[in-house]
């Protein structure tokens, strides 16, 4: 699907959908519980319902009350093999590997598009050196045998979704178990949400210095109604479009008070120049005098591709640095944004782990492959407010990954003040 956007402006509101990010969390959490618990969210993405579909080839009872509404009950490992439909979600890969694994479960993980070859090392050596057997057959990868406790050292450089997944499931083992974390932990907001929603659940991980103490045969208890907050993420390609507004953009349903990494978009826009308000219902953004920043992607990988359209006509020079990590993602992201932003007029020069975007007045639109990445899509949607023409993005279908009704609130903002 190609979607064609208007240049220039826009101006008005959007209400964010659920964080994805927390919704993997509380489903997973409310399968492994002891009662049943109802998980609402505010809009279903392809990796959503995902982590859904695999915890019910799993033995998980989750029915979907009404739209966005899921009915979990606790999961009762099936006899025999399960097939896990994971699709393209990393997160739901991570996440179950373990789990399964914790369970006793032999699952095969159907991967889809470039998860197949984005990493898995080292979770997986760690997983088999502790009692699993973990092989690849193709798109599947296929896993059997149950975890043992012990010492799991895991780099907090590579992956925190590898954290967050032992987090869920060495409490599950008999037996307790240490986690170790070597060196600087990169993404540890996420690795906190985790810990929010353990903590929600009666599970108990107490962290001393680098690592994790967890005792075993723990039960989950989730309260029996839970509602996942608004997306910090999602709602950063609005931020960023009322930061090339002068009349602004509001967005409602970002919690003030959220674990959530890419809450941090408020103080990097402000420190481009953008004016931001952010109350307790609402933050709104609009334009101020931008200017180039340097900005660290290790705690925010994910916000990198829609800060550089801020940064593609902030006056002077923006630096993305500790930045690899970002060739691992639905496409290698540093390639897509630097192709992004030069298709639009941009000016970028990629590095082995950043990027150097140098400021323009403006950018003259143009044609943008997606690459089949939610992120590079919706970015080009939100450089098209600083683009004199049409921006035309090809393969727009695939923000269903993440943020299924995109285009309609894209829609909803008046255009050209």
């Amino acid at each position: 699907m190609n979607v064609t956007i208007t240049g220039g402006e826009r101006w008005g509101s959007v209400r964010i959908p659920a964080s994805k990010s927390q919704m993997h969390r509380l489903l997973i959490c409310a399968a492994l519980g002891k009662s049943p618990t109802r998980v609402s969210c505010d809009g279903v993405s392809r990796d959503i319902a995902a982590t859904a579909d695999c915890l019910r080839a799993m033995g998980a009872g989750i029915g979907e009350e009404a739209p966005g509404v899921f009915a979990v009950s606790p999961l009762i490992p099936r006899e025999g093999p399960a097939l896990l439909p994971c699709g393209e979600s990393g997160s739901t890969l991570r996440f179950l590997l373990p789990v399964a694994g914790a369970l006793g479960v032999e699952a095969g993980f159907q991967r889809e598009g470039r998860l197949p070859r984005r990493p898995l090392a080292p979770l997986d050596s760690q997983l088999t050196a502790h009692g699993m057997t973990i092989r690849e057959e193709g798109a599947v990868l296929r896993c059997s045998g149950k975890l043992k406790s012990g010492l799991y050292t895991l780099p907090g450089n590579v992956s925190s979704q590898y954290i967050s997944g032992l987090l869920m499931a060495l409490p599950l083992v008999p037996g307790d178990s240490e986690l170790r974390i070597t060196g600087e932990i990169e993404s540890a907001a996420y690795i906190t949400m985790t810990e929010d929603i353990l903590r929600k659940a009666g599970v108990r991980v107490e962290k001393r210095g680098g690592s994790y103490q967890i005792p075993g045969s723990q039960t989950f208890d989730l309260p029996p109604e839970l509602t996942a907050e608004g997306d910090w993420s999602g709602g950063a390609f609005f931020l960023c479009m009322g930061a090339l507004s002068a009349r602004g953009v509001s967005v409602y349903g970002l919690p003030a008070d959220s674990s959530q990494g890419d809450r941090a978009v408020l103080e990097l826009l402000r420190a481009f120049g953008a004016s931001v308000d952010a109350g307790p219902e609402c933050v709104t953004v609009r334009r101020g005098e931008l200017r180039g920043i340097t900005v660290d992607a290790s705690p925010i990988p994910d916000l990198i591709p829609v800060l550089s359209t801020v940064a593609a006509v902030s006056e002077g020079e923006t630096r993305i640095v500790n930045a690899a990590r970002l060739r691992l993602k639905e496409s290698d992201r540093l390639e897509t944004t630097a192709s992004m932003l030069r298709a639009l007029g941009g000016q970028v020069t990629v590095l082995p782990d950043g990027l150097v975007i140098r400021g323009v007045p403006g950018l003259r639109g143009g044609t943008v492959d997606a690459c089949g990445d939610h992120r590079i899509a919706m970015s080009a949607a939100a450089a098209s407010c600083a683009c004199s023409g049409e921006v035309t993005v090809k393969g727009g279908e695939c923000t269903e990954k993440s943020y299924p009704r995109f285009w309609e609130d894209l829609e909803r903002l008046e255009e050209n003040p």
